[in-house]
């Protein structure tokens, strides 16, 4: 590809910590695309709480933003917060070293 610039994908978009944050079916997808890398968080299992289902086993990967399949990170947790908590770190110092 000659010419490497992106559109900005318009709308409203929920948004932590001034970072794009996107749910499609089981994949989970947090950071800026025009930066040097994302997170994806996948939720593997779910688990019954209190009648509810609750994400269970996440798997975490830290990936290029201009090429999916170059992975810098990538980790599985338990939970949800936990998992998000982790990928964040971890995409924050991927952002720092770049």
């Amino acid at each position: 590809m000659a010419n490497d610039e992106r559109k900005h994908v318009e709308g409203d978009f929920l948004r932590y910590k001034d970072k794009p944050l996107v749910r499609e079916g089981e994949t989970i997808c947090y950071g800026d695309m025009s930066e040097k890398c994302i997170l994806i968080l996948e939720i593997m299992s779910y688990k019954k709480v209190d009648g509810n289902d609750q994400p269970d086993e996440i798997f975490i990967q830290i990936i290029d933003s201009k090429d999916p399949s170059k992975i810098y990170k990538q980790g599985q947790k338990k939970g949800l917060y936990d998992a998000f908590s982790l990928g964040t770190i971890w995409l924050e110092q991927e952002l720092k070293n770049a």
